[in-house]
């Protein structure tokens, strides 16, 4: 959809409104819930700002317009999805406690993807944790994480990854994703660490094959 609200600061406290780069009903292309049908809301805002980021126009808040949570939540409704997935940018720099208990209100399922830079405010049935080097997660975010999913761009990263892991749940599934630039390079090094490590699971970007968002 095509957004034309009204450009405003939103009120980060309250949480009553956001700003937002793009809302579209597509599938999931990634983790756990691949393949399942999903409302996306990406929220304009990020604090931590990875160089080979694919959405790198979510960054900048003041560049998208800002939408209420009444207005947010009515997109949803319309489109018939039974599951929404609140990504960035950086969601987690908001206060989404507003916009999960409107969600749920409609009998929807509400994910959360963040890097974890920020704490996570609002109730969630499901937390996709993707730690970032640039800005580790809170301490306090390891725990709610049902889904550690960490961006391989080169072999140190699976050190990354491990040192995440450790701190996750032992209920929280963990996936190895490789970075879209970089996946004929690191792709055999991801499938040969699996296989000694099978505790971890490969992650593909699969909408970016399907050609969908």
């Amino acid at each position: 959809m095509t957004l034309t609200k009204t450009r405003i600061k939103p009120k980060k406290t309250e949480g009553e409104t956001l700003p937002v780069m793009e809302l579209f009903y597509s599938v999931q292309g990634e983790g756990a819930h691949t393949g399942k049908a999903a409302f996306f809301i990406r929220l304009a805002g990020c604090d931590v700002g990875c160089h080979w980021c694919d959405v790198k126009d979510s960054w900048d808040a003041d560049k998208h317009p800002v939408m209420s949570v009444k207005d947010i939540v009515e997109e949803v409704g319309l489109s018939g999805a039974n599951r929404v997935i609140v990504t960035g940018g950086e969601p987690a720099m908001y206060d989404l406690t507003h916009l999960t208990t409107s969600l749920k209100k409609l009998g929807l399922a509400v994910h959360l993807e963040t890097s974890g830079s920020s704490e996570v405010r609002g109730a969630f049935d499901w937390i996709c944790l993707s730690p970032k080097k640039r800005k580790e997660p809170w301490e306090e975010v390891f725990s709610k994480a049902d889904e550690l999913k960490v961006v391989i761009y080169n072999k140190d990263d699976f050190n990354w990854a491990e040192k995440n892991a450790a701190l996750v749940s032992k209920k929280c599934k963990l996936y190895l994703q490789p970075e879209w630039s970089k996946a004929d390079k690191v792709m055999p090094l991801i499938v040969e660490y699996t296989k000694k490590h099978p505790r971890w699971q490969v992650s593909l970007q699969t909408h970016k094959y399907l050609g969908i968002r």
